[in-house]
């Protein structure tokens, strides 16, 4: 029972609130609403890139729990405590750093952009660059224990048996791994639809090129536009549990294939 009001305070009840205010617009009125051009191009990218940006954490994240776990290095103690880093950081400080850091004049965009001409900053890359830096430590950290408690007796028989180092990763290891990844994968995806202090000051927040989903809400909120910012966020809020439930419907799937649901 305290779990359950506990829930309902905290989760069931603001979300119920979002569809409430909603039910203000007709069925016209917000079909007009969440299917606007500008709208729909901020959904293009919130979504398009944050799946982009979950997957290449969930490449590298896996990369840089697996150099932690299996070796040793200097400054390993460094690098593990710098993972950590975005969780601390506040979001618009992360902001800040990174357009510092990838505008034309910056550190890296003066040869990014001055040199390569990839323009990074205030563009959709940016976004992009945003969401994979506060979205890799959820991967890292759901697969390390993972990999610290597997048992390397299986990948030393594979190796007797004449496996490969691929072949033993890919049939072996992997498999163990997958339903970690999967949920890093979805935490780090969860985290990036939500993203807006970080995003804000390296998209450049150009309306049909790259302005996100926040931003738009919390547009429509300073023109207290009530019904309408609460209508999009019912869009987002039903496209993200669609694709959680994806996600979450592999990862079960996952373990059903490799016995670990028994």
């Amino acid at each position: 029972g305290y779990t359950l009001f506990y829930l309902s305070v905290i989760v069931l009840i603001p979300l119920s609130a979002v569809f409430i205010k909603t039910t203000e617009l007709g069925l016209a009125e917000f079909w007009a609403v969440v299917t606007a051009p500008r709208v729909v191009a901020t959904y293009k990218l919130t979504f398009g890139a944050s799946l982009l940006a979950a997957a290449i954490n969930a490449l590298f994240g896996l990369m840089l729990a697996w150099s932690l776990v299996r070796y040793s290095f200097p400054g390993k103690k460094l690098v593990d405590a710098l993972i950590d880093l975005p969780f601390a950081l506040p979001t618009a400080v992360a902001g800040i750093s990174l357009t510092a850091l990838y505008a034309r004049n910056g550190w890296l965009g003066q040869w990014i952009e001055g040199e390569w001409g990839i323009k990074v900053a205030f563009g959709p890359l940016g976004v992009l660059v945003a969401l994979i830096f506060i979205g890799l430590p959820f991967v890292v950290r759901t697969v390390q224990p993972i990999l610290e408690d597997l048992d390397t007796e299986l990948e030393e028989a594979a190796a007797s048996l004449g496996a490969r180092r691929w072949q033993t990763f890919r049939y072996v290891t992997l498999p163990i791994l997958l339903p970690a990844l999967l949920t890093g994968f979805a935490l780090a995806f969860a985290r990036a639809v939500g993203e807006y202090g970080s995003v804000i000051f390296i998209a450049g927040n150009i309306p049909m090129v790259s302005e996100i989903t926040p931003l738009i809400i919390i547009t429509k909120l300073e023109q207290y536009d009530y019904a309408g910012a609460t209508a999009i966020a019912v869009v987002m809020l039903v496209l993200s549990f669609i694709l959680l439930l994806t996600i979450n419907g592999l990862q079960a799937w996952t373990n059903k294939v490799t016995g670990r649901d028994r």
